[in-house]
């Protein structure tokens, strides 16, 4: 299958009639998959009302089918035709945070996207992507969009079309080329279908930011964890992975470097991710500074570029910081937690 690629100026004003946006519509109307940008990370994109196209999703990315999709829209009106009720704090977190990295969990009306899309639960994940291209495309095609990110299963989520193209290339119809991402991690996704809201998975609006609209949310006790249906992508396999082995170490730097040192030494490999107040202590075969501890949003964005770097870089085995988890550093943890396949080390007292 040849790929098309279409660039597109997410600067444009107004889109209605952009012939790339157009074109690309076309084909998920032709139930087709195309990749595009969000705010958070590139999406895999395809009709959810279809069987066909959103089969197309799970086969290109070599995908779960028990793994539940987020449908991607550009108007509330959308969102009344995919679910049941809308409760009133959900309501209240879409107009503080949509359009922006914020998945809803809803209770589904029946029969109104493909069951494929909600791995057979009767619960649907929404959201609407703060990103003009998104919105374009998906206002053009007039259709609800499935969208996981837009790369291989397990690998590293994808911050700019170069890297949708590095891992699928030939296996989709199209990518839309906006440019690079900006948060740089996967929207929030909280169910308020309960009494008490739950963060299923922590993204890009914060918990702390979501208690400021409705108060008190819980945690899901499950984020790490194996789920037997999980509500939320990212909640049951391990996720965004390197192709060799990761491991959290939370420790002082010197300890660190002592891990280094000792795989150094066995003639290994050694990449180090860390933050930028530590990042020049280190001696390693690869140092990624990742940003600053005082500014976590500079390392959630240059989170998913640096485990694809250090994935190019023929190492044979990766350390990386730990990070507070306050704010998006929830979210920074929860991706790293998952890279490494929960395998921590810990200095001891």
């Amino acid at each position: 299958m040849k790929t098309v690629r279409w660039s597109v100026d997410k600067k444009i004003d107004n889109m209605t009639g952009y012939p790339q946006i157009d074109e690309a519509a076309a084909y998920l109307l032709n139930n087709e998959v195309v990749a595009f940008p969000t705010e958070t990370v590139y999406g895999l994109g395809a009709n959810a009302k279809s069987d066909e196209a959103v089969a197309k999703i799970y086969t290109a990315k070599g995908r779960p089918a028990d793994n539940p999709l987020i449908v991607h829209i550009s108007s509330t009106r959308q969102l009344q035709d995919l679910v049941a009720a809308i409760p009133e704090k959900s309501m209240k977190l879409m107009n503080a945070f949509w359009p922006g990295p914020l998945t809803l969990i809803f209770q589904k009306k029946q029969g109104a996207v493909s069951e494929i899309v909600t791995a057979g639960l009767d619960t649907i994940a929404v959201r609407m992507p703060d990103h003009p291209v998104a919105l374009a495309l998906i206002s053009a095609s007039s259709l609800p969009i499935a969208a996981p990110s837009a790369n291989q299963s397990g690998k590293p989520s994808p911050t700019t079309a170069d890297h949708v193209a590095k891992d699928l290339d030939g296996k989709i119809a199209g990518i839309v080329d906006g440019g690079p991402t900006g948060v740089g991690v996967e929207s929030t996704v909280i169910d308020c279908t309960g009494t008490t809201p739950i963060i299923l998975r922590p993204g890009g609006v914060s918990k702390e930011e979501i208690e400021s609209i409705i108060d008190h949310v819980e945690m899901d006790a499950s984020l790490k964890d194996k789920e037997e249906k999980p509500k939320s992508p990212g909640m049951k396999y391990k996720h965004y992975a390197p192709a060799v082995p990761l491991f959290l170490a939370e420790g002082e730097p010197n300890w660190v470097q002592s891990l280094i040192n000792e795989k150094r030494n066995q003639g290994l490999k050694v990449g180090v991710m860390s933050s930028s107040e530590t990042a020049s202590y280190y001696d390693a075969d690869k140092v990624l500074d990742l940003g600053s501890r005082s500014n976590l949003s500079e390392v959630a964005h240059s989170l998913y570029d640096s485990l694809r770097a250090l994935d190019e870089a023929e190492l044979d085995i990766i350390f990386s910081e730990v990070f507070p988890e306050t704010g998006v550093g929830a979210a920074i943890m929860n991706r790293l937690d998952k890279a490494a396949g929960h395998n921590w080390i810990q200095q001891k007292k």
